[in-house]
């Protein structure tokens, strides 16, 4: 069932563009345009630009361009009804459609209330609940105040079978889908949270779509459990909330990120929390599963700089050769906050915050971090230490794809070690020939697998940077293949659509499409001149052209100096005269050798010479520029 066109256009109209587009990218405002680097594919200088007014992107890089809309295809994997849908939940639109086409729409909004309905009643519940008491303290334990508790939202899922589902008279059906509860053997609802420190997980909008959720530590004096459970209980994979897409806090940190280029990715909630107590509000973390492709393609949008901030025993081992390959594949630097021995973020943040915030800007690139940790724990003052040092120092640098990066190290092993530097060459291209088995996994503090090595060797090379988000619509990748004409170049055509665009009271009178020497700018300005409105325009236009009005949108034109006259009389004039000039020369040719076509046409040749030389006269430029389009229009092939 197809939306309303009323009902699309509200949408378009009620979303922020920018705040959609900063969720997967940190866009910076220049000028009345927004500019970022383009989360469709690998770049180092910014060319994505947006325009907010107006409500379309583009990049000048990849030529990946369109509206709101056509971003959460791209980023969400959704057809248009779906994405209309996506927008106007955002927005608060209400869509016109019938049961069965609005079923999935209301679905998803059903599971989206029902979370906030429940991170509402868990939230309140530690504040003021009796038996939230212990909670609280363990809380204030750990130093957070009522400021920390409200700021991220915290809540406590007491000890009973069914509280919040009994409490919020919660559907079987939305129950199980959101992943708060689940149908019992008995055939009765039960909460999937009990006796638990919660803390909502929310998408880049601050929306919650899961729980994760602590157990309290055993008070002093008391038995462990029979049947000890998980420190940590994760929200299953919901409609509303895939794990390897979501980054815990990322709603909170997304500002300073932006800000400061460097995101920060921890383990746990509590060592998130610790690095905003420490003054460091760019922290996030995997939410149940190990850093993954997915984390790092989010990530770089962000910021360029990815801190680990693992505790001190795993920062070394959890990630794995892998992140090589993304710091190559993403152009980012993955770099290691040194902890120290025993202690992690959350307990550093309350020990020592300023060490905390040292380990982060004192940082060390990945693997100079794990040489540094190996040979710091070797004894050096034994031949014998320095040369198991020196085996165990190469083992992690055979893993490191780049040939110059692996042999300064080599060079550096070789002064620390005292071991001659071609004989830990010829080791280390043993090493990388016969590498050592994969450890086992090991479980993290956070409830997720990680390994010292990536399971199946390195990850494959990388294609197309397109093909990192590989579009599903057509008309998409027709938008952003490069232009057949000049018009991807530049030059007064584009300068004057730019116009049209964004000025289009002051060219109403003085453009025409006979103006436009280059094919898809003549097009693309016949779309503008036929639809009211710029959407429209875009819309009916074919793949090409409407890629090309994209660009425009989000391109201011070039105002110039004001001591050489008004912008647009300089580009209609440059535009005019090259239109005539192109005019008189295919005119020459075709009276060249008739005598009678020759004679005409010198007569014409001379009227339109002469017309471009008073264009330089202000007493009568205009009136010339008038009379040259008159003549260019009557050249034009007649239809039908």
């Amino acid at each position: 069932m197809g939306i309303p066109d009323e009902d699309v256009a509200q949408v378009r109209a009620g979303t922020d563009i920018v705040a959609l587009i900063g969720e997967h990218a940190a866009l910076k405002r220049v000028g009345r345009r927004w500019t970022g680097l383009c989360p469709f594919h690998t770049e180092k200088s910014p060319s994505f630009s947006v325009n907010a007014e107006e409500g379309f992107y583009y990049c000048f890089g990849c030529q990946a361009s369109g509206d709101a809309i056509t971003f959460v295809r791209a980023t969400e994997h959704l057809d248009f009804v779906d994405a209309v849908r996506f927008l106007a939940d955002r927005a608060g639109v209400t869509l016109h459609e019938d049961a069965e086409g609005g079923k999935d729409r209301k679905r998803r909004a059903g599971l989206l209330d029902a979370m906030e309905r429940a991170v509402v009643w868990y939230h309140e519940r530690l504040l003021r609940a009796p038996d939230a008491g212990p909670a609280r303290d363990y809380l204030r334990s750990r130093g957070y105040d009522g400021e920390v508790v409200r700021r991220f939202r915290l809540g406590w899922a007491p000890d009973e079978w069914d509280a919040l589902s009994r409490d919020l008279k919660l559907s079987e059906r939305v129950l199980t889908e959101s992943g708060l509860g689940f149908i019992n053997r008995r055939g009765r609802a039960q909460d999937a949270f009990r006796a638990r420190v919660l803390f909502p997980i929310c998408d880049p909008s601050g929306r919650p779509v899961a729980l994760g959720g602590r157990i309290l530590p055993p008070r002093d004096g008391a038995s462990a459990a029979e049947r000890p459970e998980p420190k940590y209980k994760n929200s299953q994979e919901t409609a509303i909330y895939a794990k390897r897409r979501t980054l815990y806090a990322l709603n909170w940190a997304k500002q300073d990120i932006i800000a400061k280029g460097e995101v920060v990715v921890c383990e746990g909630y509590t060592d998130v929390i610790g690095f905003f107590q420490a003054g460091v509000p760019r922290a996030v973390a995997t939410c149940g599963t190990a850093l993954a492709e997915e984390h790092f393609t989010l990530l770089r949008n962000f910021g360029r700089r990815i801190v680990l901030a693992y505790d001190a025993d795993g920062a070394g081992q959890s990630a794995t050769s892998r992140v090589y390959e993304w710091e190559r594949r993403h152009e980012v630097d993955v770099v290691v906050a040194d902890l120290p021995n025993g202690s992690d973020p959350g307990d550093l943040a309350r020990q020592d915050p300023d060490a905390l915030a040292r380990a982060v800007a004192d940082a060390r690139p990945f693997l100079q971090f794990r040489v540094d940790r190996i040979l710091g724990n070797s004894d050096l003052s034994t031949a014998e230490g320095r040369a198991r040092a020196a085996e165990a120092a190469l083992t992690a640098v055979a893993e490191h794809p780049d040939d110059l990066v692996r042999d300064q190290y080599v060079m550096a092993l070789s002064d620390r070690c005292r071991v001659d530097a071609p004989r830990l060459r010829e080791r280390l291209e043993h090493l990388r020939a016969h590498p050592p088995p994969a450890p086992h996994t090991r479980r993290t503090r956070s409830g997720h697998d990680s390994s010292t090595r990536a399971p199946g060797g390195t990850a494959a090379e990388p294609g197309d940077p397109g093909e990192m988000r590989e579009p599903e619509d057509e008309d998409w990748e027709d938008a952003r293949s490069p232009s057949r004409s000049v018009a991807q170049k530049g030059g007064p055509g584009l300068e004057a659509l730019k116009l049209a665009v964004h000025r289009p009271r002051d060219v109403a009178d003085r453009l025409q499409s006979v103006l436009f020497v280059d094919a898809l700018q003549r097009e693309a300005f016949t779309a503008l001149m036929e639809h009211d409105d710029l959407y429209d325009a875009i819309a009916a236009a074919p793949p090409e052209v409407a890629g090309l009005l994209r660009r425009v949108t989000v391109e201011e034109p070039l105002l110039g100096d004001p001591e050489f006259g008004d912008p647009v009389d300089l580009v209609v004039g440059v535009l005019l005269r090259e239109a005539v000039r192109r005019a008189l020369s295919e005119l020459e040719k075709a009276s060249r050798g008739l005598e009678e076509s020759w004679q005409t046409g010198a007569a014409v040749t001379a009227q339109v010479r002469q017309g471009l030389a008073e264009l330089e006269d202000p007493a009568c430029g205009r009136a010339a520029a008038d009379r040259l389009v008159a003549w260019l229009m009557e050249r034009e092939p007649k239809e039908g």
